[in-house]
């Protein structure tokens, strides 16, 4: 069993359970999960998180303020973010690179090869 922790914010109930279950069990990651923005806030504070994989188009604190908040803290700032997203043109690739996330992932993805492309992200062998 893996002890990589995930941090998984996304808005949609679905798309949550989906994720949590494919990188539970196509890479034995302990998944926890946040509905919101100011959830994954409260949460990034969590001991041991290997990194987070953040939905872009949330209401009310979207992925990129998200991201940015969680850059402001000294708990959170050094854990690597992939964000999660339908926007994957060139200019929005561009954007999140300037911003600093560690990769995307496109959404809809396909649930048994999630797990490697987060980690092929973050540059993770195992």
């Amino acid at each position: 069993m893996s002890s990589r922790r995930i941090l998984l914010v996304d808005d949609d109930d679905g798309i949550r359970e989906v994720t949590r279950v494919s990188l539970e069990t196509t890479m034995g990651w302990q998944v926890l999960t946040a509905s919101s923005g100011d959830e994954a806030l409260r949460l990034a504070g969590e001991e041991g998180l290997s990194a987070i994989l953040l939905d872009v188009m949330m209401p009310d604190m979207d992925g990129a303020e998200t991201f940015a908040r969680l850059r402001e803290r000294e708990e959170s700032r050094d854990i690597p973010v992939v964000l999660l997203t339908a926007k994957t043109q060139k200019a929005d690739l561009a954007n999140y690179a300037e911003m600093g996330v560690a990769g995307t992932v496109q959404k809809p993805f396909d649930p048994l090869s999630l797990g490697r492309e987060v980690a092929d992200a973050l540059g993770w062998e195992d």
